[in-house]
């Protein structure tokens, strides 16, 4: 695994330093990670948004009801 150092303003280092005390995780580290992993899965979830707008702007109307795309998007957001 890549080994950085990174600096944390007073604020953010108070926050992560409560959840690794509060047992939420095990080291600031992992906290870090998951939430990079958050970032990422929330990202892809973006990039399928602005896809699907886009494509819809292209295209006029989409031709999906309301449901199917409610369906879509929480499919989406449950991974």
């Amino acid at each position: 695994m890549a080994r950085q150092s990174i600096s944390f303003s007073k604020p953010n280092d108070d926050w992560l330093k409560n959840q690794v005390e509060n047992n939420e995780y095990s080291s600031k580290s992992e906290l870090v990670n998951d939430l990079i992993r958050q970032a990422r899965k929330q990202q892809v979830q973006i990039d399928w948004i602005r896809a699907k707008l886009e494509k819809a702007e292209n295209s006029g109307f989409s031709k999906d009801t309301k449901e199917e795309i409610l369906a879509q998007s929480k499919s989406l957001l449950n991974g």
